[in-house]
Protein backbone atom coordinates (compact mmCIF):
# COMPACT_ATOMS: atom_id res chain seq x y z
CA UNK A 1 0.00 0.00 0.00
CA UNK A 2 1.76 3.48 -0.77
CA UNK A 3 2.06 5.93 1.61
CA UNK A 4 -0.23 8.34 -0.02
CA UNK A 5 -3.09 5.98 0.84
CA UNK A 6 -2.48 6.38 4.61
CA UNK A 7 -3.41 10.21 3.91
CA UNK A 8 0.30 11.74 4.39
CA UNK A 9 3.26 12.19 2.02
CA UNK A 10 6.34 10.49 1.62
CA UNK A 11 9.62 12.22 3.42
CA UNK A 12 12.75 13.07 1.21
CA UNK A 13 14.20 10.37 3.34
CA UNK A 14 11.67 7.59 2.34
CA UNK A 15 11.69 8.29 -0.73
CA UNK A 16 16.19 8.32 -0.88
CA UNK A 17 18.33 8.23 1.80
CA UNK A 18 20.67 10.68 2.05
CA UNK A 19 24.53 10.32 1.57
CA UNK A 20 26.57 12.40 3.30
CA UNK A 21 30.05 12.30 4.04
CA UNK A 22 30.94 11.31 7.40
CA UNK A 23 34.33 14.03 7.20
CA UNK A 24 31.75 16.53 5.98
CA UNK A 25 33.38 19.57 8.54
CA UNK A 26 36.96 18.02 7.61
CA UNK A 27 36.09 18.56 3.56
CA UNK A 28 34.46 21.96 4.21
CA UNK A 29 37.57 23.03 6.07
CA UNK A 30 39.56 21.91 3.18
CA UNK A 31 37.54 23.90 0.85
CA UNK A 32 37.90 27.29 3.10
CA UNK A 33 41.98 26.27 3.12
CA UNK A 34 41.98 25.97 -0.85
CA UNK A 35 39.94 29.54 -1.14
CA UNK A 36 42.50 31.41 0.70
CA UNK A 37 45.48 29.46 -0.69
CA UNK A 38 43.75 29.96 -4.29
CA UNK A 39 43.50 33.55 -3.79
CA UNK A 40 46.47 34.69 -2.63
CA UNK A 41 48.31 32.40 -5.65
CA UNK A 42 46.29 34.90 -7.83
CA UNK A 43 47.14 38.19 -6.13
CA UNK A 44 50.54 37.08 -6.30
CA UNK A 45 50.41 36.04 -9.65
CA UNK A 46 48.70 39.30 -10.76
CA UNK A 47 51.28 41.18 -8.82
CA UNK A 48 54.04 39.82 -10.93
CA UNK A 49 51.84 40.34 -14.62
CA UNK A 50 51.67 43.12 -16.73
CA UNK A 51 48.28 42.51 -16.87
CA UNK A 52 47.97 43.72 -13.00
CA UNK A 53 44.37 44.64 -12.20
CA UNK A 54 44.10 47.69 -10.21
CA UNK A 55 44.42 47.02 -5.96
CA UNK A 56 42.24 44.40 -4.78
CA UNK A 57 40.31 43.27 -8.00
CA UNK A 58 42.34 40.50 -8.42
CA UNK A 59 40.52 38.97 -6.06
CA UNK A 60 37.45 39.52 -7.88
CA UNK A 61 38.74 38.89 -11.49
CA UNK A 62 40.46 35.76 -10.60
CA UNK A 63 37.73 33.48 -10.45
CA UNK A 64 38.08 29.55 -9.08
CA UNK A 65 38.17 31.07 -5.59
CA UNK A 66 35.05 28.77 -4.46
CA UNK A 67 36.67 25.53 -6.74
CA UNK A 68 36.86 23.49 -3.45
CA UNK A 69 32.98 24.10 -2.50
CA UNK A 70 31.66 23.30 -5.73
CA UNK A 71 33.51 20.62 -5.75
CA UNK A 72 32.23 19.57 -2.89
CA UNK A 73 28.34 20.03 -3.75
CA UNK A 74 29.02 18.24 -7.41
CA UNK A 75 30.29 15.23 -4.79
CA UNK A 76 27.41 15.35 -2.76
CA UNK A 77 25.13 15.41 -5.88
CA UNK A 78 26.86 12.26 -7.47
CA UNK A 79 26.64 10.45 -4.16
CA UNK A 80 22.83 11.17 -4.17
CA UNK A 81 22.46 9.35 -7.47
CA UNK A 82 22.87 11.99 -9.76
CA UNK A 83 25.67 10.44 -13.26
CA UNK A 84 28.87 12.50 -13.31
CA UNK A 85 27.76 13.26 -16.62
CA UNK A 86 24.68 15.61 -15.61
CA UNK A 87 26.86 17.56 -13.28
CA UNK A 88 28.57 20.83 -14.95
CA UNK A 89 30.98 22.74 -12.73
CA UNK A 90 33.23 24.51 -15.30
CA UNK A 91 31.51 24.41 -18.78
CA UNK A 92 28.18 24.51 -20.02
CA UNK A 93 26.80 26.61 -16.99
CA UNK A 94 24.39 28.65 -19.31
CA UNK A 95 20.39 28.07 -18.98
CA UNK A 96 17.49 30.44 -20.54
CA UNK A 97 16.38 33.41 -18.94
CA UNK A 98 13.71 35.64 -19.40
CA UNK A 99 14.71 39.04 -19.02
CA UNK A 100 18.08 37.94 -20.90
CA UNK A 101 19.14 35.18 -22.51
CA UNK A 102 20.78 33.24 -20.43
CA UNK A 103 22.23 33.17 -17.13
CA UNK A 104 25.62 31.24 -16.25
CA UNK A 105 25.42 29.93 -12.56
CA UNK A 106 28.62 28.19 -10.55
CA UNK A 107 26.84 24.54 -10.67
CA UNK A 108 24.32 22.91 -12.79
CA UNK A 109 22.63 19.78 -12.69
CA UNK A 110 20.96 18.70 -15.82
CA UNK A 111 19.50 15.21 -16.27
CA UNK A 112 17.66 13.70 -19.13
CA UNK A 113 16.74 17.42 -20.18
CA UNK A 114 15.36 18.26 -17.45
CA UNK A 115 16.75 20.67 -15.20
CA UNK A 116 17.42 19.76 -11.64
CA UNK A 117 19.52 22.19 -9.53
CA UNK A 118 21.42 25.32 -10.33
CA UNK A 119 23.97 26.75 -7.31
CA UNK A 120 25.54 30.23 -6.65
CA UNK A 121 28.69 29.93 -5.27
CA UNK A 122 30.04 33.32 -4.36
CA UNK A 123 32.21 35.35 -1.63
CA UNK A 124 33.53 38.54 -0.49
CA UNK A 125 36.68 40.40 1.11
CA UNK A 126 37.32 43.52 1.93
CA UNK A 127 38.19 46.08 2.12
CA UNK A 128 35.50 47.33 0.22
CA UNK A 129 32.12 45.77 1.33
CA UNK A 130 29.63 48.84 0.33
CA UNK A 131 29.36 48.66 -3.50
CA UNK A 132 30.41 45.05 -3.29
CA UNK A 133 27.38 44.46 -1.29
CA UNK A 134 25.08 46.24 -3.64
CA UNK A 135 25.95 44.11 -6.18
CA UNK A 136 25.98 40.87 -4.88
CA UNK A 137 22.03 40.99 -3.50
CA UNK A 138 21.28 42.48 -7.30
CA UNK A 139 22.86 40.01 -8.65
CA UNK A 140 21.15 37.45 -6.41
CA UNK A 141 17.89 38.18 -6.43
CA UNK A 142 17.86 39.44 -10.11
CA UNK A 143 18.63 35.88 -11.22
CA UNK A 144 16.45 34.30 -9.01
CA UNK A 145 13.58 36.53 -10.48
CA UNK A 146 15.05 35.21 -13.72
CA UNK A 147 15.41 31.83 -13.57
CA UNK A 148 11.61 31.39 -11.80
CA UNK A 149 9.95 33.28 -14.80
CA UNK A 150 11.62 31.23 -17.28
CA UNK A 151 10.45 28.40 -15.75
CA UNK A 152 7.13 29.44 -15.78
CA UNK A 153 7.54 30.23 -18.87
CA UNK A 154 8.45 26.87 -20.11
CA UNK A 155 12.02 27.30 -20.81
CA UNK A 156 12.45 23.94 -19.12
CA UNK A 157 10.14 21.52 -20.92
CA UNK A 158 7.92 20.06 -18.31
CA UNK A 159 10.46 19.66 -15.96
CA UNK A 160 9.76 19.44 -11.71
CA UNK A 161 10.66 22.35 -9.92
CA UNK A 162 14.41 22.74 -10.13
CA UNK A 163 16.46 23.48 -6.75
CA UNK A 164 17.85 26.63 -6.48
CA UNK A 165 20.96 27.36 -4.19
CA UNK A 166 22.72 30.41 -2.99
CA UNK A 167 26.05 29.54 -0.73
CA UNK A 168 28.42 32.85 0.49
CA UNK A 169 31.84 33.34 2.34
CA UNK A 170 32.67 36.27 3.51
CA UNK A 171 35.69 37.45 4.65
CA UNK A 172 35.52 38.04 8.78
CA UNK A 173 37.70 40.92 9.78
CA UNK A 174 36.83 44.66 11.14
CA UNK A 175 35.23 46.05 8.61
CA UNK A 176 32.38 43.54 7.78
CA UNK A 177 32.32 43.17 11.65
CA UNK A 178 31.83 46.80 12.53
CA UNK A 179 28.42 48.42 12.51
CA UNK A 180 27.36 50.29 9.60
CA UNK A 181 25.36 53.57 9.90
CA UNK A 182 22.76 53.98 7.18
CA UNK A 183 21.14 57.02 5.93
CA UNK A 184 17.26 57.95 5.97
CA UNK A 185 16.67 60.93 4.46
CA UNK A 186 13.24 60.32 3.69
CA UNK A 187 12.01 56.91 4.75
CA UNK A 188 13.01 54.67 8.22
CA UNK A 189 14.93 51.09 7.12
CA UNK A 190 13.72 48.51 8.35
CA UNK A 191 14.78 48.22 11.93
CA UNK A 192 16.88 44.90 11.19
CA UNK A 193 19.26 46.84 9.53
CA UNK A 194 19.90 49.91 11.69
CA UNK A 195 23.24 49.76 13.01
CA UNK A 196 23.74 46.22 11.24
CA UNK A 197 27.60 44.96 10.51
CA UNK A 198 28.07 44.13 6.56
CA UNK A 199 28.34 40.73 7.92
CA UNK A 200 24.58 40.41 9.55
CA UNK A 201 23.84 42.46 6.84
CA UNK A 202 24.74 39.23 4.44
CA UNK A 203 23.11 37.06 7.43
CA UNK A 204 20.06 38.66 6.65
CA UNK A 205 19.95 38.50 2.98
CA UNK A 206 20.49 34.89 2.77
CA UNK A 207 17.87 34.00 5.24
CA UNK A 208 15.37 36.22 3.59
CA UNK A 209 16.09 34.64 0.49
CA UNK A 210 15.02 31.52 1.36
CA UNK A 211 11.83 32.82 3.94
CA UNK A 212 10.51 34.67 0.78
CA UNK A 213 11.06 31.73 -1.68
CA UNK A 214 13.81 32.93 -4.15
CA UNK A 215 16.17 29.66 -3.42
CA UNK A 216 15.49 26.27 -1.93
CA UNK A 217 18.33 26.67 0.57
CA UNK A 218 21.23 29.34 1.27
CA UNK A 219 24.45 28.80 3.10
CA UNK A 220 26.26 31.55 4.88
CA UNK A 221 30.50 30.67 6.29
CA UNK A 222 32.44 33.44 6.99
CA UNK A 223 36.61 33.03 7.60
CA UNK A 224 39.38 35.26 8.18
CA UNK A 225 42.41 35.59 5.84
CA UNK A 226 45.29 35.08 8.44
CA UNK A 227 43.51 31.80 10.35
CA UNK A 228 41.42 30.50 6.99
CA UNK A 229 44.52 29.36 5.22
CA UNK A 230 44.21 26.36 8.28
CA UNK A 231 40.66 25.67 7.06
CA UNK A 232 38.99 28.06 10.18
CA UNK A 233 35.57 29.24 9.28
CA UNK A 234 32.65 29.90 11.17
CA UNK A 235 28.70 29.41 10.68
CA UNK A 236 27.17 32.80 12.51
CA UNK A 237 23.73 31.13 11.60
CA UNK A 238 22.34 28.11 12.33
CA UNK A 239 19.82 27.94 9.94
CA UNK A 240 22.08 28.98 7.42
CA UNK A 241 24.65 26.03 8.09
CA UNK A 242 26.58 24.13 5.18
CA UNK A 243 25.12 21.07 6.45
CA UNK A 244 21.49 21.86 6.06
CA UNK A 245 22.58 23.57 2.91
CA UNK A 246 23.76 19.96 1.80
CA UNK A 247 21.21 18.18 3.02
CA UNK A 248 18.48 20.17 1.14
CA UNK A 249 20.73 19.41 -2.33
CA UNK A 250 21.42 15.92 -1.30
CA UNK A 251 17.50 15.50 -0.56
CA UNK A 252 16.12 17.06 -3.87
CA UNK A 253 18.43 15.36 -5.57
CA UNK A 254 17.81 11.69 -4.88
CA UNK A 255 14.00 12.40 -5.12
CA UNK A 256 14.22 13.60 -8.80
CA UNK A 257 16.96 11.97 -10.22
CA UNK A 258 16.52 8.42 -11.65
Amino acid sequence: MSLASHGRRATISEVAPLNLPDDLKRQISASVAQYWRTRGRQSEDQRHSARADQGLRSAVTGGAQMDGFVDLLAAIATANGVPAASVFRKKALEIPGFFRPTKEWDLLIVHKGRLVAAIEAKSQVGPSFGNNFNNRTEEAMGSALDVWTAYREGAFAAAPQPFLGYFFMLEDCKASQSPVRVKEPHFRVLPEFKGASYAKRYELFCRKLVRERHYQAAAFLTSRSDSGIEGEYTEPAADLNVSSFLVALAGHVGANVN
